[in-house]
């Protein structure tokens, strides 16, 4: 894919943009093997999950190296199956493509510390219902909360 590149970080890996994006665009449709909530494997490295018990594995792909930021620059558009990061602000070349982990969380089952360092940062990444309610309606405006976490936070 000639939009993204993946780059060593002394992290790990991440995922930069190849070009510039506007807000809105598409930068890349998750793909990977759907799995129960209960089948997962013990080490869930690169699964997100997209349905009340429904997870997307890993691909092999760009889309399992896109890091957690508490300031995102994309979000996910899950629908169904269809797992879609867009931007929701525009992306320079070269700057880091990120999402926040938290928009896709609800299990109560899994966090960690955030290494993020942006200035609003959290220090943990949670299930979405620990968001701050400012934070929750931000991202439900911008349409990258599945419709699976909207309905459990109204309960």
């Amino acid at each position: 894919m000639n939009n993204l590149k993946l780059v060593k970080t002394k992290l790990g890996k991440a995922v930069y943009a190849n070009k510039k994006f506007e807000k809105g665009e598409e930068i890349i449709e998750f793909k990977g093997e759907l799995i129960e909530y209960d089948n997962l494997p013990k080490k869930v490295d690169h699964y997100i999950q997209i349905g009340k018990t429904l997870n997307m594995g890993p691909s092999g792909d760009f889309d399992d190296f896109i890091n957690h930021s508490c300031n995102p620059n994309c979000g996910l558009i899950v629908n169904d199956t269809k797992v879609t990061l867009i931007a929701i602000t525009q992306i320079r070349k070269d700057e880091e493509i990120s999402f926040d982990y938290s928009t896709t969380m609800d299990e109560d089952d899994w966090e960690m510390d955030c290494l993020c360092e942006d200035k609003e940062c959290r220090k943990r990444i949670r299930d979405f219902k620990y968001l701050p309610k400012e934070v929750q309606d931000k991202y439900i405006k911008l349409g990258i909360v599945p419709k699976f976490i909207i309905e459990s936070i109204k309960r």
